[in-house]
């Protein structure tokens, strides 16, 4: 169960980031239709950020505690700190890419 619950607190929390994100990008430099669906891409990641603040007992005062598969109280350190990591070694290896390429 420790693995499930640790699989799906990081699903929500990338998903919801990485949602917010490309939301805010499409919002931001489309135009027309592609606004609108920026601003859609912006209101599901809110919302599955909430599911993740619920599952991470964060909302306790307000939802209630969570129970079963969205008790994700013991997993949200490690896998943040796994998200951090990749996050901070891709954008190493990114700028090394990008320095490369303009020396070039």
């Amino acid at each position: 169960m420790n693995e499930i619950n640790q699989f799906l607190s990081m699903l929500t929390l990338v998903f919801a980031i990485a949602s917010i994100i490309a939301g805010i990008f499409t919002a931001y430099f489309g135009s027309g239709k592609s606004r609108a669906v920026g601003g859609i891409l912006i209101i599901i990641g809110l919302l599955v950020f909430v599911i993740f603040l619920y599952g991470a007992n964060l909302l306790s005062g307000i939802m209630g505690t969570p129970e079963g598969l969205l008790d994700f109280r013991n997993t949200i350190v490690q896998g943040v700190i796994a998200i951090v990591g990749a996050v901070v070694g891709a954008a190493i290896a990114l700028g090394i890419f990008l320095l490369a390429i303009m020396k070039a």
